[in-house]
């Protein structure tokens, strides 16, 4: 039987890291503040004077992985890119990335599932690798959130929140009877929910796409309802864990770890107590990386491998909700 398996896993952060310190210094915020309300302690942000974007991330990501999976880039059968933040409005940044890896004819196709990026693109990678269409997928998850923040008192609220990083996995077929590597797959959405998060500007229903009106008023930075996120993500979570749960036909008691979004350190423990699961059994990072939205699942599972809490034979299941609404979980088991 094909399976979809793991080989290789990588992450690159920008070297500037930004404190909730330095935050305080921009807009009315305070350490004690942004920490009670998030978990963050910090986050990496690109250099201040621009000049790179989420496929310079993703590059520097996908070598890593590469390397590890001993690919190629002639190897790479498709590359799956996923970003709220791409390089240029169009092209999409997996064509820029493909460029950069000395590529000049492999599919690149970009997806907009901004928290839940990674969840799609696994379950997308999965697709391809079942029918045969790839054998070998790269699929990666990058932002560059910096440079579209309002970094002020008014924008506080949202600026606190996002990190810039990248993280790239190596996808490849493998012919076998074992229970092992993706197990499940469930992915939702809810557009009626789409004003809670967004980025309003530039948009194709207005004309022109962006004026000096918007900008006055701030069209061009996110905006969240908070609560409304909140509570949609503590109570889908759970949810859509039981159903890939279901789907797999195993118990909670076979998953070694939970690795979910890193939106809010307050809605991960809000999960693990919905589910009764000790704190050793969920990873969070967010207190050093901030919400790096499409990269954060998969720079927690590069850090997680490179700490021993998975390897042969771990059960680990993928799991977040974001923008769009969008929601999902992915189950996965590492070849014993």
């Amino acid at each position: 039987m094909k399976k979809t398996i793991i080989k290789g896993t990588g992450r690159y952060l920008p070297s500037r890291l930004v404190t909730n310190e330095d935050l305080s210094r921009w807009m009315d915020t305070s350490n004690e503040w942004i920490i009670q309300r998030t978990g963050i302690e910090q986050r990496y942000w690109v250099p201040e004077e621009g000049g790179v974007g989420a496929s310079d991330l993703g590059f520097e990501a996908s070598k890593i992985a590469m390397s590890r999976a001993g690919w190629e880039p002639e190897d790479i059968d498709l590359i799956i890119f996923a970003t709220l933040s791409p390089d240029l409005f169009f092209p999409g940044s997996g064509c820029l990335l493909a460029h950069k890896l000395g590529l000049s004819s492999t599919p690149a196709l970009d997806i907009r599932q901004q928290c839940t990026g990674f969840l799609y693109g696994m379950a997308t990678a999965d697709a391809y690798i079942r029918s045969s269409l790839a054998k070998r997928v790269l699929l990666v998850g990058a932002e560059v959130h910096s440079t579209g923040l309002d970094i002020s008192t008014r924008g506080r609220d949202v600026a606190v929140i996002f990190g810039d990083g990248a993280a790239a996995v190596c996808i490849e077929r493998m012919e076998t009877d074992i229970k092992a590597g993706i197990l499940a797959s469930c992915v939702h959405a809810d557009g009626s929910l789409a004003e809670s998060l967004m980025t309003v500007a530039p948009a194709s229903r207005e004309n022109p796409r962006l004026d000096e009106k918007m900008l006055k008023e701030g069209k061009h930075f996110p905006t969240m309802d908070g609560r409304n996120i909140f509570k949609n993500a503590v109570r889908r979570l759970p949810e859509v864990a039981g159903e890939a749960l279901n789907k797999a036909g195993i118990s909670l008691d076979s998953v070694d770890l939970f690795i979910p979004h890193q939106a809010n350190l307050r809605i991960n423990q809000a999960f693990a107590k919905s589910m009764d699961l000790p704190e050793s059994k969920v990873y969070n990072n967010i207190q050093r990386y901030g919400n790096t939205t499409a990269a954060s699942i998969p720079l927690a599972l590069d850090e997680a491998i490179e700490k021993g809490l998975l390897g042969a034979g771990s059960t680990v299941m993928f799991l977040g909700l974001g923008a769009g609404v969008t929601w999902g979980a992915v189950l996965y088991r590492f070849p014993a």
